[in-house]
């Protein structure tokens, strides 16, 4: 399974959509960089975020999800509270190939701080803007960036497309716009 490089992502984002909008070099000057890279793309983060609190007492459930868990926010800046996370999404919508699985990883930047990005695989003809889980795992309050790198996405490609993709599956999370928060 080989992973696709920078000349493979730049022509799928141009000539198929596949990255909207598209940063066709890394972004860096001051700033947390994104944009295509030499194996991968660094994604933005969206100005809108869901912290976790505890103010309600509500329990974090994946079958039950209660909005009362966490505070939205539109910010520039995005405090996340020691010892806990927010969720984002990314400014940029991805579509992904048939033969291709993305695979997420947090940028050093915001590890070398104890900010951890967690993102399930983007499976094959999944499309929409991706859903970021960014957890504090420091004692101290964390900043995060809006319009800025969060995250680098690896293209994988299968030695043959998949028989069965996100789309076939009629997936629950499918075009997904903002923060998809859990569903069943």
């Amino acid at each position: 399974m080989p992973i696709m490089p920078d000349s493979w992502i730049t022509r799928m984002a141009k000539e198929k959509g596949m990255i909207e909008p598209f940063a066709d070099k890394q972004h860096r000057e001051g700033i947390i960089s994104y944009g295509v890279s030499s194996y991968g793309y660094d994604a933005r983060i969206a100005d809108e975020f869901k912290i976790f609190t505890d103010i309600d007492n509500a329990i974090v459930d994946p079958k039950n999800f209660s909005p009362n868990s966490f505070v939205t926010r539109k910010t520039d800046v995005c405090i996340i509270p020691p010892n806990s996370f927010a969720l984002a999404h990314t400014i940029e919508y991805f579509r992904i190939p048939r033969d291709i699985l993305v695979v997420c990883l947090g940028k050093s930047t915001y590890a070398r701080c104890g900010i951890i990005v967690n993102v399930t695989p983007l499976e094959p003809e999944w499309e929409g803007q991706v859903t970021i889980e960014i957890s504090n795992t420091t004692p101290l309050p964390a900043k995060i960036y809006a319009n800025e790198g969060i995250c680098q996405f690896l293209f994988f490609q299968g030695s043959t497309p998949c028989d069965i993709s996100y789309a076939d599956k009629h997936g629950k999370y499918m075009k997904q716009m903002g923060v998809a928060t859990p569903r069943l």
